[in-house]
């Protein structure tokens, strides 16, 4: 007797699956987001796609071939360009410019001589056509199909053969094996597994665009995240021309590495020095003003902080933080008026990245502390002075990582004094006439910027 179909009920926010109809999800207290989802077991014939035990000595490392895109943020961002038979997810908020970075990649691939496939969910042809007119898009090898029904899609590579394939977007795709709408768990889940199936099989690199929610997150279950080799994210401000790709998961190169661009109005143009784009507004002597030289991924960058400190006229002084974590901007605070009696409790602080980059990392703490003392005290901080270091609750400044690495990004823009955590500079040899200070806590740190 053959099975029936079942129905059960998924949470669209987490993935929980019960049989019955709740109103809010019991594993991440989502209202409203159970959606009922039919299933109907089926049993696979074929041939097994596993592959036979081997021992680990027997297996062959091959040279590992990636594809040149063209574009050197994007390769950058990658680990060095395209590996074969990965699977690409990228992400970001609406209008960031994810269809229009897929379009200018396709097109780079395909005039190196690769057959590029474009499946679009959500668009028509003619609207493809008007996007790559505007980017100056032209080659033959570039193919662009519409559909939703990811079935489709294999019979049309059977015939067509490409090389690469980029899915827009994956909330867009379903499966008929599956009898839920488009965009939910369920088919979200199954379309990016069969996917990865097809790239590990053949071999083809494959790229998905991925909907975030409103929280910043890839829409649908997080075993997406999981199921494919790399994770990208496109963050902006759409009131800033800069575009940053950071890439948050690789398994074939290093994680946290970025791309910079900028977007202009024939699409994305790349941006090989950073740190000069990030620093050629930069206002002069203007307290609360400086520059620290920030890592991402395994390239140094200089950005300028920006804090602006005064007396607050409410009950409850503000702290604004942009680019920044705000509740590390709390911690150093405290810190300031515990350790060297400088009292923000009755102030209002805002502290800014220009430029729009988003900042994790504890080495931007001495730069945090020292634009918050320059705007208070309406001191000005040398121009030629960068600062890096950990600032710790009893007031000590701690090493980071790379500090040759981030100095000799800074003397390659001209600057020539350093303030840097004691333990980094007893193990730095020279670095031509670059002055580095040594500080071990915030109060010669004090001294030395104001006395």
């Amino acid at each position: 007797m053959a099975k029936q179909s079942r129905s059960t009920y998924v949470c669209q926010s987490c993935g929980y699956q019960t049989l019955k109809w709740m109103g809010r999800c019991p594993d991440c207290g989502q209202w409203n987001s159970m959606v009922e989802e039919a299933h109907t077991p089926l049993r696979k014939k074929g041939a097994s796609s596993m592959s036979q035990p081997q021992p680990i000595d027997t297996i062959s490392l091959a040279h590992e071939m990636r594809l040149k895109t063209g574009i050197a943020e994007f390769d950058r961002t990658l680990g060095g360009g395209v590996v074969p038979g990965s699977l690409v997810l990228i992400g970001g908020d609406p209008g960031i410019g994810k269809s229009t970075l897929i379009l200018q990649v396709l097109e780079g691939l395909a005039k190196t001589g690769y057959r590029a496939l474009y499946l679009s969910g959500e668009e028509s042809s003619q609207q493809i056509k008007l996007r790559a007119k505007r980017l100056s898009v032209h080659s033959d090898s570039l193919y662009v199909i519409t559909g939703t029904c990811i079935d489709d899609l294999f019979e049309r590579l059977d015939s067509l053969k490409p090389a690469l394939v980029a899915v827009d977007s994956i909330q867009a795709m379903y499966t008929d094996s599956i009898a839920s709408a488009p965009g939910s768990v369920g088919q979200v889940r199954e379309v990016a597994a069969r996917l990865m199936t097809l790239a590990k099989q053949s071999g083809i690199p494959i790229f998905l665009i991925g909907h975030v929610t409103k929280e910043g997150a890839i829409a649908g279950p997080k075993v997406l995240e999981h199921l494919v080799d790399t994770v990208l994210y496109f963050e902006g401000d759409r009131g800033h021309v800069f575009r940053i790709l950071r890439s948050f998961k690789n398994r074939y190169g290093p994680t946290n590495e970025i791309g910079v661009f900028e977007m202009k109005d024939s699409g994305l143009s790349e941006v090989d020095n950073p740190s000069r784009i990030f620093l050629e507004e930069r206002p002069q002597d203007v307290p609360g003003s400086v520059v620290i030289p920030c890592l991402e991924g395994t390239r140094p960058v200089l950005v300028e902080i920006q804090a602006l400190v005064g007396p607050s006229p409410l009950g409850m002084p503000r702290r604004t933080t942009v680019g920044v974590d705000h509740n590390r901007i709390s911690l150093l605070v405290a810190v300031l008026g515990k350790r060297i009696g400088m009292e923000l409790g009755d102030q209002d602080i805002f502290v800014n990245v220009a430029g729009g980059l988003k900042i994790d990392e504890p080495a931007a703490d001495l730069g945090i502390v020292s634009s918050m003392m320059s705007s208070f005290l309406e001191r000005t901080v040398d121009r030629k002075l960068v600062l890096f270091g950990e600032v710790g609750l009893a007031g000590e400044i701690r090493g980071v990582s790379q500090p040759e690495l981030r100095i000799r990004e800074a003397k390659k823009l001209g600057f020539s004094r350093c303030i840097l955590s004691r333990s980094n500079l007893e193990g730095l040899g020279h670095l031509g006439n670059m002055e580095l200070l040594g500080v071990e806590t915030i109060q010669e740190l004090y001294e030395l910027l104001f006395k």
